[in-house]
């Protein structure tokens, strides 16, 4: 560990919770915009910003009408921040709910394999949205046409003959990443080249070359 570690720990250390929510949320925020896939829902993150946005907005109901003008100056202020981290969990939550939108089968199926870890990929309200999206969807496409098929060639997630009907994002779509942490090596699946990520350094790579260390908090999106 050197002298840069030693003080961004000491940093760290001294910067208020709340603070370090906001920060670990704009980045989340900011990753979700970025990443072609969806990623793993931020369970206690998003319970701890939740909570504040709850208690900030009681206090705000609480405190309206009192005409003293230190407290009508504090109320701006808390308002000010409570919009700041509501726009931030609204954008969050679209972005998310776009990528489910179209890709609804396939993130299914992650969710499912992803319970037996404990890092599940959708939040209960999102899981909840995607399988009546689903339902909506396959009740639409049943009547529209898929009943004048036979029997064997309705199902939506087809794997008949190796060829899967579930569409799935562009796993190497190119995204730019900045390394907080020294990576090593770095090969691209498919071709022949390989580079060394350094910390500091800012790529732009291929998401399926890079995903494993994002998911670890080796390197952010940007």
């Amino acid at each position: 560990m050197d002298i840069d570690d030693i003080l961004a720990e000491v940093t760290a250390d001294a910067i208020p919770q709340e603070q370090k929510d906001l920060q670990q949320l704009t980045r989340s925020w900011v990753a979700e915009r970025v990443a072609p896939e969806l990623l793993a829902w931020p369970e206690e993150l998003m319970e701890r910003v939740l909570e504040r946005i709850r208690k900030q907005i009681e206090l705000v109901e609480d405190q309206t009408g009192n005409m003293d003008p230190k407290t009508n100056f504090k109320l701006i202020i808390i308002q000010t921040e409570l919009e700041r981290f509501k726009f931030l969990v609204r954008s969050f939550l679209r972005a998310r709910l776009k990528k489910i939108d179209q890709h609804a089968l396939h993130y299914k199926q992650q969710h499912e394999a992803s319970q037996t870890t404990s890092t599940p990929l959708l939040s209960p309200n999102e899981y909840q949205y995607l399988t009546a999206h689903e339902a909506l969807l396959s009740t639409h496409y049943t009547s529209s046409f898929l009943s004048q098929f036979p029997a064997n060639l309705q199902r939506l997630d087809d794997t008949t003959g190796g060829v899967s009907m579930v569409d799935k994002p562009d796993e190497d779509a190119a995204v730019f990443v900045r390394a907080l942490k020294d990576v090593g090596q770095i090969f691209v699946e498919g071709t022949e080249k390989k580079f060394e990520i350094r910390r500091g350094d800012v790529y732009v790579v291929r998401w399926s070359a890079i995903r494993r260390w994002v998911e670890l908090g080796d390197l952010e999106l940007i």
